[in-house]
């Protein structure tokens, strides 16, 4: 799903026209990004958290020559899943199964 599937989707399910949604979406994608640059973590209940973590510097290598590289410090976006939405995942999925 892109995020024009999921702009077309909530449209169609809040009757704004996509043009709204487009913004609200667009919104919310940049809310996020930017309390992130900030280092502060958000948390939606029911869908899960971001947070900013910090990867160490470290020596890796290049898989394709096999040549040792250093990595320097930087920070990565992560996300975690809340238990009701992962156990909705699972749900959904096994009852599909049947």
């Amino acid at each position: 799903m892109t995020k024009a599937d999921i702009v077309e989707k909530v449209a169609s399910g809040t009757g704004l026209t996509k043009l709204e949604t487009e913004a609200i979406i667009e919104g919310f994608l940049n809310t996020v990004i930017q309390s992130l640059r900030e280092g502060n973590g958000i948390e939606i209940r029911g869908f899960g958290s971001y947070k900013v973590k910090k990867k160490s510097a470290r020596y890796a290598r290049n898989p394709r020559s096999g040549e040792k590289v250093y990595v320097t410090e930087h920070f990565v976006p992560v996300f975690k899943f809340s238990k009701d939405f992962k156990l909705a995942v699972d749900k959904g999925m096994k009852d599909k199964k049947k």
